[in-house]
């Protein structure tokens, strides 16, 4: 006796286990259960699908168990590799927003030592200055291409201590 059962199962298109559990009920009736596992999706709402009980006599079952099963199954399927998809995309979300937020802060930390370090150079300046030690402190302002967006403070600060240190005349007047 050859039966095409498995061709039909191996044309149902679904993804994942297939679990089959058939009771003898009263009356010669069978009751069938079927239930579509997935261990691939993350999701833990696939626990919320429940198996497709079926109840029929050997011969009604025969007739009708595929086209009972198809639609059913292959939705099941089709939800759990879409959920399966959608917990990997909001996986790789998570992940990207982490490595923006990373990335955003490493940018800002940068930019925090870099202006440390231009307070730090235009301080000392105005301490030399106050010294009466201008060259020095021309020497102690920035370079405006390291800092573009000091570039007209730096210009104007050297400026200014450039012209405390004018070299004097070559007659001696001022």
């Amino acid at each position: 006796m050859s039966t095409n059962f498995f061709n039909q199962i191996a044309q149902l298109e679904i993804t994942g286990n297939l679990q089959l559990t058939i009771f003898k009920g009263v009356e010669n009736k069978l009751i069938v259960s079927i239930i579509l596992l997935n261990d691939q999706c993350g999701d833990d709402a696939k626990q919320l699908i429940t198996p497709l009980n079926l109840r029929g006599t050997a011969e009604e079952l025969d007739e009708g168990f595929f086209k009972s099963i198809a639609v059913p199954l292959e939705t099941a399927s089709g939800l759990m590799v879409n959920m399966e998809a959608y917990m990997k995309q909001l996986e790789n979300a998570q992940k990207q927003s982490a490595m923006e937020k990373e990335k955003t802060d490493k940018e800002k930390k940068a930019k925090d030592e870099k202006e440390k370090k231009y307070n730090e150079a235009m301080a000392k300046a105005d301490e030399l200055d106050n010294d009466g030690k201008h060259r020095d402190a021309w020497m102690k302002v920035p370079n405006p291409n390291d800092y573009p967006e000091y570039a007209e403070a730096i210009n104007r600060r050297k400026k200014e201590l450039s012209d405390k240190f004018a070299s004097p005349s070559l007659f001696g007047t001022e």
